[in-house]
């Protein structure tokens, strides 16, 4: 069943910034070739704001993209940057011309998802509260970066008598930034020796922080790759999970609880067998390859957004401490165990366990009474197999499973 909070959680506030991220972007292609008659905006607004705002839409959309995938992380700067740019999207789009009904009816969708992006942020707020933690190669690159193109746009400002099209500070910039990319439009050009020397050491300097950034930006990508090759969850995948059903270990109830839970909730299962990790994940099932009694490994996976917790490894001593360690985390999610002997219970209970169900117990209390006779046994299991996860269970109260009502 489809809750409240999947409607109005963090996947969808993610997913209205994408999408409006991608309606700013192509709004802002369509719009640059289009006259700049303002929109609803245009009697308002000067016409050099009007004709920026045609190419600058694409420019926020694509920064849009960037907070998005922020977002993905959780990352409380990406919150921020996002309620900055979504009210910077909304504006550029009344401001841009709407000649055509397609433009029309895309500026009014933009500007309508982007008031809904706003009410979603702030609603859940709560869930983007991580800090951006940069390793030190990622801080090295920025400073790399923000180096070269400060020393390739000073020395050109202060060389600017000897460059042709070098007038202003940012004619310097221009030409740094052309530089470091490797554009090279051809449009400044040095015309003195000394000149030339300095185009050669800005073009050394600029590049190589360009590539030690790219370098950066890709290593990640190629490590999410083998980790899923690896049947592993990325940590961008981890970030975004929640109202989700955690699955800690695997054991032989494991298989039909699964079966019993497609496609009525999402799953993540935390098993440290890297094996079976694999074989679970080319079947489609998130799985995180790691011990499911570690306090690391339920944070990772999110105990503390999780709906509900299963535990069904038939190692009760195993089953018991992974429990212990879920309450914890989470004191208010729900827990259901399987008890592979029935006197460990009660002591699956006191480990935190809101529902405890012996399988071998309950099966032989069916077993039994179809022995003697009890002919409408069979349509309870039926009426087992075929109720909702959250409906009423009345009929099997007594039959081999202690709970927190009971």
């Amino acid at each position: 069943m489809v809750s409240v909070r999947d409607w109005f959680g963090a996947r969808t506030t993610i997913g209205v910034v994408f999408v409006v991220a991608v309606l700013s972007a192509v709004t802002g292609l369509v719009n640059i070739s289009l006259p700049a008659t303002g929109g609803l905006l245009g009697p308002y607004i000067p016409d050099a704001v009007r004709t920026a705002a045609g190419f600058t839409g694409t420019l926020t959309g694509f920064l849009l993209l960037a907070s998005a995938f922020g977002l993905r992380r959780r990352l409380r700067a990406a919150w921020y940057s996002t309620i900055i740019l979504l009210p910077v999207s909304a504006v550029q789009g009344l401001m841009q011309s709407p000649e055509r009904i397609e433009p029309l009816v895309t500026l009014s969708l933009l500007v309508s998802l982007s008031v809904v992006g706003l009410i979603l942020l702030a609603l859940n707020r709560r869930a983007f509260d991580r800090d951006l933690d940069l390793t030190v190669t990622q801080l090295s690159a920025l400073l790399a970066i923000a180096g070269a193109q400060t020393y390739a746009t000073a020395g050109a400002y202060a060389l600017r008598e000897e460059f042709n099209g070098v007038e202003t500070l940012f004619d310097a910039f221009y030409f740094a930034l052309v530089t470091g990319s490797t554009v090279g439009y051809g449009d400044i050009t040095p015309r003195t020796p000394f000149a030339k020397l300095f185009g050669v050491s800005a073009l050394l300097v600029t590049v190589a922080s360009f590539a030690v950034a790219l370098g950066v930006l890709l290593t990640p990508a190629i490590e999410a790759r083998l980790t899923k090759a690896l049947g592993r969850m990325t940590e961008s995948q981890l970030d975004i999970l929640e109202n989700h059903v955690l699955v800690l270990g695997y054991g032989e109830l494991t298989e039909p609880i699964l079966e019993e839970l497609e496609g009525r909730a999402n799953v993540l299962i935390i098993t440290p067998n890297a094996d079976r990790a694999q074989r679970l994940t080319e079947r489609g099932y998130d799985v995180l390859t790691a011990d499911p009694s570690d306090e690391e490994s339920l944070e990772r996976g999110r105990v503390d957004t999780a709906r509900s917790v299963v535990v069904a490894t038939s190692n009760d001593a195993e089953d018991a401490l992974a429990i212990l360690t879920a309450r914890q985390l989470n004191p208010e999610v729900h827990i259901v165990a399987s008890a592979s002997q029935r006197e460990n219970e009660r002591k699956l209970r006191r480990a935190g366990a809101n529902t405890v169900i012996s399988p071998a117990a309950l099966g032989g209390h069916f077993l039994a009474e179809s022995a003697i006779g009890g002919g409408g046994l069979e349509r309870i299991e039926d009426r087992l197999l075929e109720e909702e996860p959250d409906g009423p269970s009345t009929d099997a109260d007594n039959t081999g499973f202690e709970s927190d009502e009971s």
